[in-house]
Formats: structure tokens, sequence, C-alpha cells
């Protein structure tokens, strides 16, 4: 062989040896975040969360690159009981501000205690001699009550909010911000700091970090648009309505005593009556309490007079009621024949 052909060879060789290396530390890599992706779907569904695998991966990601998660969807998916499952599984304290139109930092950070601050003056004021000591003139004795004036602003005096109580867990919380949406935008400026870096500062007493960084949730039910600067902070999960063997066993999760026949045909039916066009759609949280509601009626299967009974358990219009109503019997045979061929 020709020291050039050898050479070839050689480079060659080193050049599939490279890539046969790359390729096995992707692959150790994909196989080490699926482990930890379905560890999550394990610890949620341990919870009685059955969660996407969509799901799964953003709650993963969250945890690896401490970043919050934003959640949007309509109304009943599990937007908040995502926030309280991951808790439950992780051992933690979940910490709640809920959102609403109004809302400021002295209902979510923090206020001070002003009763405390009050009594505190009252005893200075009964003290003040003592205070004072031996101070001759007007400049000595405002130098010695100098000292007094950052214990009047000082932690003792803060009354923590949730944002700020979340701050101050040592092991960390699960914090829920729930319905962002509904807080005014001015309300986003307020969370941005504590978003990316996982601090506060109060202007009396400076930054406050976190002991250990809290896992952040943050739900909206698209109700206005949020600022991009939040946006920005957050990993995005959209979760919305099921698949129907999601949903299933959503419901065989949270209705053990439902038999699978009728758990089929009732999820079947509940996406035909999602294909109508209602002001509101029926989701995940009236799925489960139809499911208990029939168990509870001992239903073996669905028929029309149950369905029509029961179909305000669903559905939280009348005018919703109405429009569905002519099409039961139609949404009963169609979930029927699913069921038998699904």
């Amino acid at each position: 062989m020709s020291p050039k052909r050898g050479l070839f060879f050689a480079v060659n060789a080193g050049r599939t040896s490279l890539k046969q290396d790359l390729w096995e530390r992707h692959f150790v890599a994909d196989q080490k975040a699926s482990t930890s992706i379905e560890a999550v779907e394990s610890g949620l569904a341990a919870q009685g969360y059955i969660a996407s695998r969509q799901i799964a991966t953003a709650v993963y990601l969250s945890q690896q690159i401490e970043k919050p998660i934003l959640v949007e969807g309509p109304a009943g998916v599990g937007k908040t009981e995502l926030a309280k499952a991951i808790a439950a599984w992780r051992g933690m304290k979940m910490i709640r501000l809920q959102c609403y139109e109004g809302l400021d930092e002295a209902k979510a950070l923090y206020e001070w205690k002003y009763a405390k601050q009050l009594l505190y003056t009252q005893i200075l004021k009964d003290k003040l001699g003592e205070v004072l000591g031996g101070a001759q003139t007007l400049h000595a004795a405002l130098d010695q009550l100098h000292d007094f004036g950052d214990v009047f602003f000082s932690k003792e005096f803060v009354e923590p909010r949730p944002l700020l109580q979340a701050l101050e867990q040592p092991g960390g919380c699960v914090l829920l911000i729930d319905e962002i949406d509904k807080s005014d935008a001015e309300f986003e400026s307020l969370l941005l700091e504590i978003l990316s870096d996982f601090q506060v500062t109060i202007p009396e007493l400076g930054t406050v970090s976190a002991i250990t960084p809290p896992t952040v949730i943050l739900t909206s039910n698209s109700e206005r648009d949020l600022g991009d600067a939040l946006k920005r902070r957050c990993l995005h999960l959209h979760i919305g309505f099921p698949e129907q063997r999601l949903e299933e066993r959503i419901v065989e999760s949270r209705v053990p005593g439902i038999s699978q026949a009728l758990r089929r045909q009732m999820v079947g039916f509940i996406h035909e009556i999602r294909s109508l066009d209602l002001k509101k759609l029926p989701s995940v949280s009236e799925t489960i309490d139809w499911a208990r509601v029939l168990v509870l009626l001992q239903a073996s299967e669905l028929d029309t007079d149950i369905v029509k009974d029961t179909l305000n358990v669903l559905l939280k219009y009348e005018a919703d009621i109405q429009a569905a109503a002519p099409q039961v019997t139609t949404f009963i045979a169609k979930a029927a024949r699913s069921n038998v061929f699904g």
C-alpha cells in the first residue's frame, strides 16, 4: 500500500471513530434525558396527575435550567393541578398567589407591620430619656436617635407575602402564581426580577435573594395577552384538551370505580360535545365530575335519559345545554361505535 493510500485510510478511520464517539455521546445524553422525563411522568402519575410527554418534558427542563413555566390553556385542563402534583411528588411546600385585578406588592410581596411599628414608636417615646442618655445638644440627640431609624424599617417589621415567603424557604418550594392574566399589566413588572434572578429588591432592606430557588409555575387562561418581558423569562407550555386515550387514563386515575367500557364511551361522547360551537366546552375537570356522577348513579353505559339528566354537569350555560340536547342520541351512538371499534 502506498503511503498516500495508507494516510487516506487512517484519516477516514479517525473521522469514523470521531463520528461514532459523537453519536454515542448524543445517544447516552438522549437516554439520560429520556429516563429523567419518564421519571417525571411516573412521579406525577403517583400523585394522580397523568401528564403528557410534552408536560413531563417541560417540568424536567424547568428543573434542570431553573426556569419558571408559564402554563396556558383553557380553564379546567389541569394547569393548577400540575403545580400541586409537582409539590406533592417532590415533597415540597406549595405557596399560592391567586391573582386578581388590583393586586399589588402589599398583597403579593410584602408590607410593613404598622401596628408593631406604632407600638415600637410608643415604647421609644416612653424610653426617650434613656435613649438620649446624657446628650446635651440637639445635634447629639439626633445622632443617637439616628441609630434607631434603621431598626424601624428592618426585617423584624416586614410582613412577607407569598412572593417573599417563597424566596425565604430554606428547602425551596413550589410557587404557584395562578391566573396571572387576571392581574393588571403593571403587576407583571413586579415579577420580572423574581422570575429572572429569584430575588427581589426592597428599598429599605436591599436585595433579598432566594435561599433555594423555588419551582415557579404561572398559569393563564389567556384572558389578556401577557407582556413579552414576562414570557421571555419563562418556558412556555400549552395544555389543551387531551386526546381521547390520555383522557381515559386521567379518568381511570381519578375515578377508579368506573368500568372500562363506560369510561371509553363517556370520553368519546365528551369529545363529540367538544366539536360543537359552545360558549364553554367541557374541560377535564368536568369529565372527572361526570365520571363520578355516573358511578354514583350506577350507570353501566350511556343512554339518552341519563345523559340529558346529567348534562348540566358537563355544560355550565343553559344555551350550551339547549344546543347540545338535540345531538345527544347521535353522539351516544358515535361514542358506542368508537368504543366497539376503538
